[in-house]
């Protein structure tokens, strides 16, 4: 049996991306922001509905850079709640992290707990939008205004998302999407900085080629993290098949939420009022359900399905920071990071194949079929 893995990466057809590439060869030009490097920047820019995006060869250079951007000091508030690399960026800048808890509805950074950990030494505060869930986007904003904080999003799951019908990309000073193999839209490897102040651009573009300014001035002490011709040419296939991934991944998200929304002790992301969102993971919290999450995650792999505790250990519960930065009460994190699982979760995973997942975690035995009833999208009901 073909195993099923917790992602797969949407690709375009090799004929696509073979004619979008061959022009590549015809300039010669590879890398250094070439042509197909300033037709994507213009094309998100578009899509995402925002004046100002700089692309990086992947999205934890392109985070590193937007805090770098900042010359930031001292203390920037985060969450635990997700992927190392947000609290790597953090620190790898010379600062200090701290730890804000989540809410349990939506894992997102609480926003009634930002102010008690503000102090004088507090520069910014770096809010993780999670499995494509958004923050308190206003409160955030009205908070950091109050403090005179900056404000930078680890969007990372939250590409092409709107509130309120206003694209995710314009809220706070600046937003880091990942644009890795494993997301919604994807350039191989690669990422973006969406800002709100245009001459951000230069410092960003410094940052990102070892600070050159000219063929024979270097004024900035940069690294190198560009976008090559290979991968934003992958990036401009992708996007012109971004909204049919979505609403692939949407129906795929429905059947899940259909099959499980009335199973006792399991709990579902609620949809964000005014959100419409990319559907980027299902994630699934195990509260006093007969199995563990740890449990449901040895008997999926049993059956060759791959899901992921996603997110676990918490970044303040990492080998590398013990002893070296407070943990902070971070309680609700702890509970849902110790029952949190993100089950199988892209465009092109087959609905039956869905059915048989969810099976699996409520009998947990895949040949135990009878008195067994889903319904198919026509509303006929069906036994497996």
């Amino acid at each position: 049996m073909k195993p099923i893995q917790v992602t797969r990466s949407s690709m375009p057809s090799f004929e696509e991306y073979v004619e979008e590439i061959k022009d590549i060869w015809e300039s010669g030009w590879l890398t250094n922001m070439g042509d197909k490097h300033k037709q994507l920047e213009s094309q998100l820019a578009h899509y995402l509905n925002t004046s100002n995006v700089t692309l990086f060869t992947n999205g934890h250079l392109a985070l590193e850079s937007a805090i770098a951007a900042f010359n930031l000091t001292g203390e920037v508030i985060t969450t635990p709640f997700t992927f190392a690399s947000t609290t790597h960026a953090i620190v790898r800048n010379g600062l200090i992290p701290v730890f804000c808890d989540i809410h349990a509805d939506d894992f997102t950074i609480d926003v009634s707990k930002l102010e008690s950990l503000i102090t004088e030494k507090t520069s910014a505060i770096l809010p993780v939008h999670v499995y494509g869930n958004i923050c308190n986007v206003r409160e955030i904003e009205r908070i950091a205004k109050k403090y005179h904080l900056k404000v930078i999003y680890d969007a990372a799951h939250a590409f092409g998302i709107t509130v309120d019908g206003e694209g995710v990309a314009n809220f706070g000073d600046a937003s880091m999407f990942s644009f890795h193999a494993t997301k919604v839209f994807h350039t191989i490897e690669g990422g973006a900085v969406t800002y709100r102040e245009s001459n951000l651009r230069k410092t960003l573009n410094k940052i990102k080629n070892f600070g050159i300014t000219g063929t024979e001035s270097v004024e900035f002490v940069g690294g190198n993290a560009k976008m090559n011709e290979f991968q934003a040419a992958m990036g401009i296939c992708n996007l012109r098949n971004t909204n049919r991934e979505i609403l692939k991944r949407k129906a795929v998200a429905e059947r899940y939420y259909e099959n499980l929304k009335d199973v006792k002790g399991i709990k579902l992301v609620q949809p964000q009022k005014g959100v419409i969102s990319n559907y980027a993971y299902f994630p699934v919290v195990f509260e006093d359900y007969k199995l563990s999450r740890d449990k449901v995650h040895e008997l999926l792999k049993e059956h060759h399905i791959h899901a992921r505790k996603y997110f676990y250990p918490l970044t303040n519960n990492l080998g590398c920071y013990q002893n070296r930065f407070s943990p902070g009460t971070t309680s609700v994190a702890n509970y849902i990071a110790e029952r949190v699982l993100t089950l199988p979760h892209y465009p092109d995973l087959p609905i039956e194949e869905v059915d048989r997942i969810c099976q699996i975690i409520i009998e947990g035995d895949p040949g135990e079929r009878n008195h067994f009833f889903f319904s198919d999208r026509k509303g006929n009901e069906l036994i497996l």
